[in-house]
């Protein structure tokens, strides 16, 4: 049955007042503004600290020797094990000294013969001289004594540098270690030929590198080295090249057990990479580091002073500036461009400058937060890692 038009026209009449009566609060409901978003802030940590750079570098040995003969000959006898640690005058090898002994003995037969030859000069020239005075002798026969003299005087020293030549060749066919330390493997064994001439293309017997102390070679880029002299200059920081103390770790440690003196920096940057070198000098009387290791060393980049510490992540890259994001008081978040430092070992970043330390730090809900924008602060605690 179809209804009444009066029937059909009140239901209407309902519907649109139903319709009237819940659109304004609709209304009302989606022109309400949202509630500022909730983010965690906290002041920053002061600590009384000195910031340290790190740089990667290897180990080196204070003293390397090549061993090679100084005369020829066959070797005879070899006094050491590959690799051992061996002393400084401690009998390396051997080489057949009998060739050498041989001349030595030449040697000394021919200044006993020269030694017999001025004293019959001698002789000769006393005779002249007495004839000489009674002019029973020619001035040239007397002349002729006195060269004779001088030329068997000038045999005996001949003699004696020959026996002195004869008598190195002897002591180097004994080959002995020039300093303490670890030596390599034999590169010659017993029964070969080895050469002592400078021309020959002998190779080296073994090496020997000294252990301790032993050095650290590193290299800085010209901006840190620039830091270093502006911060020098400025009586901020010891002169390194006096000797400032230092600490170096192996690949596998967490810790910085090695503690050393920077005793040496280059006296120009490399031009084609832009860096200077710079060398430290470690005690090493275990012999555990060994020359070539790579190791990574710590330096002091400033004086002890009171640092101000924050989370790293709560340092955000704007461009080519590094920004902390702080709260103000009514809840606005404020953008301060800060210029940080290195990293402690409790895992927080030192910022040298752009935050003060009553700033607000937004250290949680970054990605909630807008420049100008409002947020709820809620207060909270920066934690630091364990440290190592």
């Amino acid at each position: 049955m179809t209804p009444h038009p009066a029937t059909i026209a009140l239901r209407l009449a309902a519907l649109i007042f139903l319709v009237a009566s819940c659109y304004p609060a609709r209304i009302l409901a989606a022109d309400a503004p949202a509630a500022p978003p909730v983010v965690t802030v906290s002041q920053p940590i002061q600590r009384e600290l000195v910031e340290r750079d790190e740089f990667t570098g290897q180990f080196a040995a204070k003293e390397y020797v090549e061993i090679r003969a100084r005369v020829s000959g066959y070797l005879t006898e070899i006094h050491f094990e590959d690799g051992q640690i061996v002393k400084e005058g401690d009998l390396l090898f051997v080489i057949d000294p009998r060739p050498y002994e041989a001349t030595l003995a030449a040697a000394r037969a021919q200044l006993a013969q020269a030694n017999a030859q001025v004293d019959l000069a001698t002789q000769q020239l006393s005779r002249s001289a007495e004839l000489r005075k009674k002019d029973f002798e020619p001035a040239s026969n007397y002349d002729q004594r006195v060269s004779d003299l001088k030329v068997a005087t000038a045999a005996t020293e001949s003699a004696k540098a020959a026996i002195r030549s004869a008598e190195l060749n002897v002591g180097f066919t004994r080959i002995t270690a020039p300093l303490t330390g670890r030596i390599s493997n034999h590169q010659v064994s017993v029964g070969n030929l080895v050469s002592g001439s400078d021309s020959a293309a002998t190779p080296a017997l073994t090496t020997i590198v000294s252990l301790d102390p032993i050095y650290f070679y590193f290299d800085m880029s010209e901006g840190d080295y620039l830091t270093y002299q502006r911060a020098t200059a400025a009586g901020k920081l010891d002169e390194a090249r006096d000797s400032s103390p230092v600490y170096v770790r192996l690949t596998d440690e967490t810790e910085w057990p090695r503690r050393g003196l920077l005793n040496f920096i280059d006296n120009q940057v490399d031009r084609g990479a832009g860096t200077i070198r710079a060398r430290a000098t470690f005690p090493n009387s275990d012999f555990f580091v060994t020359p070539g290791q790579f190791g990574r060393i710590r330096i002091p980049a400033s004086e002890r002073y009171s640092a101000i510490l924050i989370p790293d992540g709560a340092v955000v890259t704007d461009q080519s500036r590094k920004v902390v994001m702080t709260v103000k008081d009514d809840g606005t978040v404020e953008p301060k461009v800060v210029r940080p430092g290195p990293m402690t070992d409790d895992g927080l970043r030192i910022i040298r400058s752009g935050l003060a330390p009553t700033d607000r730090v937004i250290i949680n809900g970054l990605v909630r937060a807008r420049p100008g924008g409002k947020v709820t602060p809620q207060p909270g605690k920066i934690e630091t890692a364990a440290q190592p």
